[in-house]
């Protein structure tokens, strides 16, 4: 399964720019990750352009709304989207500094928060990659991640 992370605008912070790097850099060796960026603006610009970008793909809206699992919990719901057996993208949808639109998250397979504290979407980005790479090194049977 080919995972997207799509996101409102490049990251304008220093160590947003470098963690985001350094996450892709070592997914790369564990599987089939993308970054897309789309053009930042207001909200519902954003949601038009998330929803374009992620066009057949399983969607997943990151929103403070949405459900919050532990990293194991995370590479059970990926491991269980990946058996489905009709999901070949999974996209990860970060939008800008005003959120989604209620019609985007509606759009969505699934809402995902990443703590219950509403987080700046560059660091959200950097947040995400670290995960999907604990997850990935996890199912490699990597050290990396500790219960």
């Amino acid at each position: 399964m080919h995972i997207r992370i799509i996101v409102a605008g490049k990251p304008a912070l220093a160590y947003a720019k470098a963690g985001a790097d350094e996450y892709l850099k070592r997914l790369s060796r564990l599987g089939s990750y993308e970054w897309v960026v789309v053009k930042a603006g207001s909200r519902s610009e954003v949601s038009a352009r998330l929803l374009e970008r992620s066009h057949g793909c399983l969607r997943v809206a990151l929103d403070e709304r949405g459900e919050m699992l532990s990293t194991r919990g995370l590479a059970e719901k990926l491991q269980a989207f990946e058996r489905r057996g009709d999901v070949k993208t999974l996209a990860f949808l970060i939008g800008a500094a005003d959120g989604h639109e209620p019609d985007l998250r509606d759009a969505c397979e699934w809402v995902l928060t990443l703590s219950p504290f509403t987080l700046q979407h560059e660091l959200a980005l950097v947040v995400l990659l670290e995960q999907l790479y604990r997850v990935a090194s996890l199912r490699a049977g990597s050290p990396y991640h500790r219960d």
